[in-house]
């Protein structure tokens, strides 16, 4: 098995699991229920990483067996079977890698999703809707649970939306999607058909589960309640079911609306704020260490990491890895894979991530 620069250890995985296996036997283990369960959750995530390689090479194992009967029989009707096996087994060799690559704290965790439309009136507003439908239909594609926390609308699209995306490795996947995207068409809101630009910026963090503790006092929090927009429903638009947090230390805002209890919208709300928080001091001591430092790049028009041009050809490029394909209608039905695990390898392989393109 490859190690990942250090990433990806067998025998230190290994080492780990037993030495939690020995502390979760040990008597008054559960005694400290919430250290019990986070010795726990850890126990699962170190196991999920090594036991699918595990399988991985019972599988090599028994694809060697297949070809070396083959060979010594001199059966060539097992050529098929055997290309069969080959392939299956090097499709899971590849995506265990890649899953080697999101081995952060949170990567397993799912992730909140938020889309902002950026300066452009009806037009920014339809590629944020745009946006939106990609990133459901990725989810899906991959049997992501995904649902709206907090939605703005506006004429001609979204001016802004957060999702929900529930399921194993969603932040990890979707964390390298955070930044401005750009898109150039012929702009179906003009009449005279000109080619226009939008922008519209992204950003992922992580679900955090109770292992992970983000400290947040009362008196930080400034809390506003409103009535919730949109149709749903006589209830959700009579009462002050909506829920904002603003967090005064950081100027951090989250706001849910989508439930129809208040109580529910402020649990969610606060759900969104400990994440928001997580990834707020996360990069700040980054930042402090210099770590990444030629990687970290401001969130601002301008400083696209991806552009998706319709007119007068079609390519989707990420600007940092240089990946393109130009079938852009599966990128927009949710075909984001290879641009998600080529910016991981870049950043495994500590490539430097390419500035923007002046010329699309």
């Amino acid at each position: 098995m490859r190690k990942f620069g250090g990433v990806f250890d067998p025998v230190a995985i290994k080492a780990k699991i037993a030495e939690k296996e020995e502390f979760s036997a040990s008597p008054g283990f559960w005694n400290d229920s919430k250290k019990a369960e986070k010795t726990m959750s850890e126990l699962r995530a170190l196991k999920s990483r090594i036991d699918p390689w595990e399988e991985l090479r019972v599988e090599i194992g028994d694809l060697e067996a297949l070809y070396e009967l083959a060979e010594e029989a001199g059966d060539d009707s097992m050529t098929v079977e055997i290309e069969r096996h080959y392939k299956a087994v090097s499709e899971r060799f590849e995506k265990l890698n890649i899953l080697n690559l999101l081995s952060d704290e949170v990567d397993r965790n799912g992730a909140f999703l938020e889309i902002h439309a950026g300066a452009g009136g009806t037009e920014a507003c339809d590629w944020a809707s745009m946006l939106a439908r990609m990133y459901v239909r990725w989810a899906e594609r991959r049997g992501y649970k995904v649902e709206t926390a907090d939605i703005l609308e506006a004429d001609g699209g979204i001016k802004s939306v957060t999702y929900q995306i529930t399921g194993d490795y969603a932040f990890g996947y979707l964390k390298g999607e955070s930044g401005v995207h750009r898109l150039v068409r012929i702009s179906p809101f003009d009449a005279n058909a000109r080619r226009h630009t939008s922008f519209t910026s992204v950003h992922a963090f992580p679900i955090l589960d109770d292992t992970i503790e983000v400290d947040i006092r009362p008196e930080d929090l400034r809390v506003d309640t409103y009535r919730a927009g949109g149709a749903g429903g006589q209830h959700v638009n009579k009462t002050d079911s909506a829920v904002r947090f603003t967090h005064l230390p950081t100027g951090i805002v989250v706001a849910c609306q989508t439930e129809r209890s208040q109580i529910m919208n402020r649990q969610l709300a606060m759900n969104m704020l400990r994440a928001r928080l997580y990834e707020y001091y996360k990069e700040k001591k980054e930042q402090e260490n210099q770590k990444f430092a030629a990687e970290k790049k401001e969130i601002s028009w301008g400083n696209q990491i991806r552009s998706y041009v319709f007119q007068p050809y079609t390519m989707v490029k990420d600007h940092r890895t240089k990946h393109e394909t130009g079938n852009i209608q599966a990128v927009m039905d949710g075909d984001l894979d290879p641009f998600m695990e080529s910016w991981l390898n870049s950043k495994w392989k500590g490539l430097p991530l390419a500035g923007d393109d002046e010329d699309l």
